[in-house]
């Protein structure tokens, strides 16, 4: 590949990024309108694990850790600690394990379903550690409870979500030429 067509690439990912970023700031405001489930929807999730799929998994990676961390500086929401710090780790590891697997596996009929559960799964259990060491940290504690509440029961609305529109999107996305994470 010409070296000007890597730099072409490395700028529309990092367009792309950039994009995924913006849209898990606002999501949260329009999935808020809904008290009741909200939250329970996990709106910076989804763009996160987008960004892994379609630009890879550094990309991907960087949005998920960056953009808890920035809402909560820029909007107070989450709360910085744990809540932000925990999920930093957890959108990371969504975004990372999205944009490797898809990268690495061949694209035959439900990989990007095993991809999206396979990062899932690892991102609750990143969270669940992340907030084991900072109850540890705060002297406080997180029990198994806590942890099937938040990684699971709490976030059977954002799961259920981001099993049927993530896909869609990841297909639709690829179909559309959009995908910059096999190049």
């Amino acid at each position: 590949m010409s070296q000007k067509k890597m730099t072409s690439l490395q700028i529309r990912r990092l367009t792309y990024a950039a994009l995924y970023l913006a849209i898990a700031m606002v999501l949260p405001f329009i999935t808020g309108q809904i008290p009741e489930i909200g939250s329970a929807l996990c709106p910076m999730h989804i763009p996160a694990l987008l960004c892994g799929f379609m630009c890879g998994w550094p990309w991907g990676l960087a949005v998920g850790f960056i953009a808890p961390l920035l809402r909560s500086v820029v909007f107070g929401m989450p709360a910085m600690f744990p809540g932000a710090v925990a999920m930093a780790f957890e959108l990371a590891v969504y975004g990372g394990m999205a944009g490797f697997l898809y990268q690495k596996l061949p694209h035959k009929k439900g990989v990007t379903y095993a991809v999206l559960l396979i990062s899932m799964i690892a991102g609750r259990i990143v969270w669940g550690a992340v907030r084991v060491i900072l109850a540890g940290l705060s002297g406080s504690t997180f029990t198994w409870a806590l942890f099937l509440a938040g990684a699971v029961t709490n976030a059977i609305p954002g799961i259920i979500l981001q099993l049927v529109l993530i896909p869609i999107l990841v297909i639709a996305m690829e179909r559309a030429g959009l995908s910059l994470n096999r190049n």
